[in-house]
């Protein structure tokens, strides 16, 4: 038996371009007509069953949005077909149709009809809906006297009051501050948790591969990719990173000394009173020798020792991840406190802040010769939020007495 909640099949969507306002004026007259077509989208077909959620990843200008508009509706195709069961809800430009004249309150209950709420259903979820906002008294306030995080909150709060069948989001995790960016997430993982099938569009490959069971890579408005996880992310790293090979290393900093003197009292960074609620603040990497005028560093002994140092908010103990790739190249490994069972340690407060500190430790580092790089990461204590990311931070060779070709040395035996 078919499960399937949504059904694509050779979707396509094409726009014509005019060289000039004179040539566009022509073709609606019915006289020649002289545009070329662009197609943002093209062929695209693929089924998502109950429960699963598709990841959707790619470039800028690749046919995510375009993508996402088909489905909800808010764009019609030039070709193919869709298939679509049950209730529908899609986050796409959060707030765009509140009118800013009317309150918080008044918007709600016109926005709720527009999304397929009857009267009665919204007096019923307003509460609610208010309450996952954090609005408050603004909620009886006209909308134009809203920051633009504050609409966001209040239309996540909406478009999410009740779980659909097919959740549709463009990039919903990076609304609001950091504190209310772990409730959408929290709501979306519950989602899929309860069976809610899910597409996800996101720029944060991080995101993608905690939420997703399959990924679709678009390039050029076809698909590149469309499977695994694990094997679609992988292209589409190593995709962004030859895009990105001629982008600059950032240079290891000299320790902890920028964040704590000699007392070991807080030294608070800029960044604590611009809304965050945790970031990275420093890291030191054992046994590396400068080679060169720059950003040349040698690992010089076998085991590989990293110190993170991180601050947070008080009530929230933070998950530091850390990765070790081959420079330019394919993803060795990668953890995280959070999915160990580990916290870092606490090392100081001042105020509502805590700072942190973890090490991390890679005994007999069984990495051939290469130059290879670590990145940093700081989510929340579940790992649903990143709330910081150094990428590519260290960059170092590493000399292996084995002349031996390959990546790593694995555990094997001889008989």
């Amino acid at each position: 038996m078919n499960d399937a909640v949504l059904q694509v099949q050779g979707l396509g969507k094409r726009y014509r371009v005019y060289s000039s306002p004179h040539q566009r004026l022509l073709a609606l007259l019915g006289w020649a007509d002289r545009s070329q077509s662009h197609w943002a989208l093209r062929d695209l077909s693929f089924d998502l069953q109950r429960g699963q959620c598709l990841g959707v990843v790619g470039d800028n200008g690749a046919g995510k949005s375009t993508l996402l508009k088909l489905l909800a509706g808010t764009l019609q195709p030039s070709h193919g077909q869709m298939h679509k069961v049950g209730r529908v809800t899609a986050i796409l430009e959060l707030g765009a149709g509140f009118h800013p004249d009317f309150s918080g309150r008044d918007n709600l209950m016109f926005g709720g009809s527009f999304i397929g709420f009857e009267s009665q259903d919204m007096l019923r979820l307003a509460a609610g809906i208010i309450a996952f906002s954090e609005l408050g008294d603004a909620i009886d306030r006209p909308v134009k006297t809203y920051s633009s995080g504050m609409v966001v909150r209040l239309a996540f709060a909406l478009v999410t009051a009740v779980q659909p069948d097919l959740l549709i989001i463009d990039e919903a995790l990076s609304v609001g501050d950091q504190h209310f960016q772990k409730k959408c997430a929290q709501r979306i993982e519950s989602f899929r948790k309860n069976g809610c099938t899910i597409l996800f569009c996101s720029h944060s490959l991080y995101h993608v591969r905690q939420l997703c069971d399959q990924v679709l890579w678009l390039d050029q408005g076809q698909a590149r990719g469309f499977g695994d996880v694990d094997t679609v992310l992988a292209a589409y790293a190593t995709h962004v990173r030859r895009q990105d090979a001629s982008a600059p290393a950032i240079e290891v900093t000299t320790g902890p000394e920028a964040m704590f003197g000699r007392s070991m009292d807080l030294v608070l960074p800029e960044w604590t009173a611009a809304g965050r609620r945790a970031g990275l603040q420093d890291v030191r990497v054992s046994n590396l020798r400068r080679t060169g005028e720059d950003s040349d560093w040698d690992l010089t002994g076998s085991d590989l020792i990293i110190q993170v140092w991180a601050v947070s908010r008080s009530d929230e103990t933070p998950s530091v991840g850390v990765m070790l790739e081959q420079y330019q190249g394919t993803g060795i490994t990668s953890v995280a406190t959070h999915a160990e069972g580990v916290q870092p340690k606490a090392i100081g407060t001042m105020g509502d802040w805590t700072a942190w500190q973890i090490t991390l430790t890679f005994p007999g580092l069984p990495l051939h010769s290469g130059q290879y790089s670590l990145s940093f990461y700081l989510f929340d204590a579940q790992g649903l939020v990143e709330y910081d990311l150094w990428k590519d931070y260290v960059i170092f060779h590493w000399h292996s007495p084995s002349l031996t070709p390959g990546l790593v040395r694995l555990p094997h035996q001889w008989s």
